[in-house]
């Protein structure tokens, strides 16, 4: 850089400064590394994926969605606020036609009736598109397909949805196996996240929005591992001893 005005040169040198500093905060206040399994079998073991930072926050509303979606065969479009009044189960799985994916989202869908009795709704979502979930609903399962289903199929071809709930993983471009359970109000109450390689449980889910429901309803707590019809805790330092005392007999 002979010949240029030092003035120049330190402005230049400024920039490069900025730049560099700039990309740094920025992929660091976007996302952050971690080590992970893989959805396909035999694949290497990644320890660098890139996942955003979640907007999904425990008993704050949960992030706002709207996509196109398969409900019954057909195509439509859905929306969060379309289950205002209801719970949801809100749960995201990396890619159609592959293998622990079916499993998790038949369970859910052979079960939806046990849901539906407890005012509660049932929604699966993939970065795959809707014309991929429905050749994936029209094929035989035996073939590996889901065939007729009874829970809807959520869309995210753009991964923004994904995004705002802090399960797409950048350098694979599918989501982590994230469960998010989501109140009559739009609150977000619960999040289980699995690592690629293992489906979750229909029964956890529906016992978690049951004692979920049960709190709301009684201003009691649920101890560990309660279900339906199991003593509660009276949140208040002399009431609780009822419980204890009763499980200490």
């Amino acid at each position: 850089m002979a010949g240029v005005p030092a003035a120049t040169k330190l402005i230049f040198v400024l920039s490069l400064i900025f730049n560099c500093v700039h990309s740094t905060l920025f992929e660091s206040d976007s996302c952050y590394s971690f080590g992970s399994g893989n959805v396909f079998p035999g694949g290497a073991r990644k320890i660098d994926h890139k996942l955003q930072f979640t907007k999904a926050m425990i008993s704050k509303p949960a992030p706002e969605w709207e996509a196109t979606a398969v409900v019954n065969g057909e195509i439509t479009q859905l929306s969060l606020s379309s289950f205002k009044g209801k719970y949801l189960v809100f749960f995201f799985y990396p890619l159609d036609f592959t293998f622990v994916c079916p499993t998790e989202i038949l369970a859910f869908s052979e079960r939806i009736e046990e849901f539906r009795k407890i005012n509660t709704d049932v929604v699966a979502c993939s970065v795959d598109s809707h014309f991929t979930h429905l050749a994936w609903i029209n094929t035989p399962r035996k073939e590996g397909g889901l065939g007729k289903i009874n829970i809807p199929l959520l869309s995210d071809l753009t991964h923004s949805i994904a995004k705002d709930y802090g399960v797409f993983l950048e350098d694979l471009g599918h989501t982590l196996r994230g469960l998010f359970i989501i109140d009559d109000k739009g609150i977000l109450r619960q999040i289980t996240m699995n690592d690629l390689p293992v489906g979750r449980s229909v029964d956890e889910t529906l016992r978690l929005v049951q004692a979920f429901q049960y709190t709301d309803q009684h201003g009691e707590v649920c101890p560990a591992g309660w279900k339906p019809g199991q003593d509660t805790i009276i949140p208040n330092p002399a009431e609780k001893k009822k419980y204890f005392q009763k499980v200490a007999d």
